[in-house]
């Protein structure tokens, strides 16, 4: 079973409240760091503290939830060591984990349903990265932090 952190704003809260509930009915240890209700909140530093976790490895990966999932996303990538995906379908969460070693999942609280979520979340969580050709892109992207 994973460690995995979990952090919403205002919008992704519902489902995220979901999740939390079936991914520990799994077996899964899970870290909620916000939100706590439906009241508007900033979501970067929530966001940010997902990443934070992965990378420090107090979790072995994260889940970030908005109304789209794009904001959530892009603030969990400031992390350096993130490697957050957007996935708002089975396809995307494959990928994500086979092709690019994602290592936080965004997903959008007004675009996915629960019954959508909890598939996306566990094609995320079984799926392995392929290694090979795909670690070299991995490695140019992680090289790319280095830039700035």
């Amino acid at each position: 079973m994973a460690r995995i952190s979990i952090g919403s704003d205002h919008a992704g809260y519902d489902l995220k409240g979901h999740l939390v509930s079936f991914l520990t009915l799994q077996g899964h240890e899970v870290d909620d760091r916000g939100a706590y209700s439906t009241d508007s909140v900033d979501y970067p530093e929530i966001c940010a503290g997902v990443g934070r976790a992965v990378v420090a490895g107090d979790a072995d990966w994260g889940i970030v939830l908005g109304g789209s999932g794009q904001g959530e996303q892009l603030a969990a990538n400031k992390v350096r060591g993130v490697r957050a995906a957007l996935c708002n379908c089975l396809y995307t969460a494959r990928m994500a984990r086979e092709h690019n070693d994602a290592n936080v999942l965004s997903l959008g609280g007004r675009v996915v349903g629960v019954g959508l979520a909890e598939e996306i979340v566990t094609t995320f969580a079984a799926t392995e990265f392929e290694g090979g050709r795909h670690q070299r892109r991995v490695d140019q992207i992680t090289a790319l932090e280095a830039d700035f």
